[in-house]
């Protein structure tokens, strides 16, 4: 097997950067850009720490991530699973990225930048839903911001029902519990009790 082992290697694979993949990269949330942070239900963040990466899916109501200023953006910390991996991450390593998806739209839009995690009482109330705030929000102050095109989307069909895969092909999470832990967690029980304790917990 054959490997790139360095930068000119790779440049010459590839040639060179085409003006549209660089003319679009702005430091800040523009107008043209805004819309796709205000329309987005779905952010994968990409964090970085002393163990390696981390790619978690945030998710929730359309535009939940707040644009305080065009370069400074807020997301709720939504209640989850409580690992912290990503905001583990952030407190020791401030390099974060934001891939907002829209629903229907086959263009994401990546913005780069450096993070920090509030606890300021006034903003997590301000960002509450169900009279519930988040127990913090990570702030984003923006280094890089820019459109990816649509051929990931366009190639996978993402947004396509008739190439949805039904759910009951796959492992559920209790099953994978289950054989991760020898039986000692998981199971249809989980399985079972999973959707309402999702709904009393979502906030």
């Amino acid at each position: 097997m054959s490997f790139i082992e360095t930068i000119a290697e790779l440049e010459a694979l590839y040639g060179p950067t085409n003006e549209a993949s660089t003319v679009k990269v702005a430091d800040h949330v523009t107008e043209l850009y805004r819309p796709f942070v205000e329309a987005s239900p779905f952010v994968a963040l990409a964090t970085c720490g002393p163990e390696g990466l981390d790619c978690s899916p945030r998710g929730d109501q359309p535009g939940f991530v707040r644009i305080q200023t065009p370069r400074q953006l807020v997301m709720p910390d939504r209640r989850g699973n409580n690992r912290c991996d990503s905001l583990r991450n952030i407190v020791r390593d401030p390099r974060t990225a934001f891939l907002f998806l829209v629903p229907g739209s086959g263009t994401c839009l990546r913005v780069n930048g450096t993070a920090r995690l509030s606890i300021e009482p006034g903003l997590l109330d301000s960002l509450a839903v169900e009279g519930k705030p988040p127990r913090c929000a990570i702030v984003l102050e923006t280094q890089a911001v820019y459109f990816q095109c649509a051929r990931a989307i366009v190639r996978s069909h993402l947004w396509d029902p008739a190439r949805h895969v039904d759910p009951a092909s796959l492992p559920t999470p209790g099953a994978i519990l289950a054989g991760m832990s020898g039986a000692r967690v998981g199971g249809e029980a989980y399985d079972k009790a999973w959707p309402e304790r999702a709904r009393a917990t979502l906030w």
